[in-house]
């Protein structure tokens, strides 16, 4: 038989453990919401399901700060501005954001549709973000598109160049919506551009940024995250 004393140390100690499993458990409550919304260049076509900027900027953000954050992806490889108004139907995402990030207009670009379709739905996915960042314009980032007409992909299509050109059309829009509804806008074009003279930034499939690359990008808007989570 079990001495009496011992059985109440026992249940002392058990008590004690489960204090501390709910006090852990508590600390680990989720403090940030974050929603990111793209195409293949934030879902991360051609890398781990961890390595796209979505989750490097959450993981980051998860290792400097006691805050935890969690990050919700609405995004596929292909989508153009109106897919992503599509899935945004679909998914209707609560508008209770911290932080929305979003990153569009490549496959509008990539598959010729009129440059009025981004035109006329760029402004609405953006009105839509601010909703979702429960209003507030100042807690939305605008990424600019990257550009594959510095991948072997872009050079072996022979469009590189047409690529470019349009891409800084587009990226010259989108920064000028984001400015009039007072979003932040990030130009991380630079760091594809080098694609290249540093192969390390291309995924291997040739054509999307790399592990590498996310990286970067998480490094030109961390600053800017952690004003905005503050």
């Amino acid at each position: 038989m079990i001495n009496f004393k011992v059985l109440i140390l026992l249940i002392a100690l058990i008590s004690f453990s489960c204090a501390v499993s709910k006090k852990n458990s508590t600390s680990e409550k989720v403090t940030y919401k974050y929603l990111a919304l793209g195409d293949s260049y934030t879902i991360g076509e051609s890398v781990c399901s961890d390595c796209n900027y979505p989750m490097q900027l959450t993981d980051s953000l998860n290792k400097t700060s006691k805050e935890i954050t969690e990050v919700k992806i609405i995004a596929k490889t292909g989508w153009t501005t109106t897919d992503l108004l599509s899935a945004i139907a679909s998914e209707n995402p609560s508008k209770d954001y911290d932080l929305v990030t979003l990153l569009i207009g490549v496959n509008n670009q990539y598959q010729n549709k009129p440059f009025t379709i981004y035109k006329e739905e760029f402004p609405k996915l953006l009105d839509m973000a601010i909703d979702f960042a429960k209003g507030k314009s100042e807690n939305v980032i605008v990424i600019s598109i990257p550009d594959y007409g510095f991948t072997p992909f872009g050079q072996k299509s022979g469009k590189s160049e047409k690529a470019t050109k349009e891409l800084v059309r587009y990226n010259i829009y989108a920064e000028k919506i984001a400015f009039e509804k007072g979003v932040h806008f990030e130009n991380i074009t630079p760091i594809t551009q080098k694609g290249l003279e540093n192969p390390a930034l291309v995924a291997s499939d040739g054509l999307h940024p790399s592990e590498v690359a996310y990286k970067k990008f998480v490094e030109v808007m961390f600053d800017s995250v952690l004003k905005i989570l503050r």
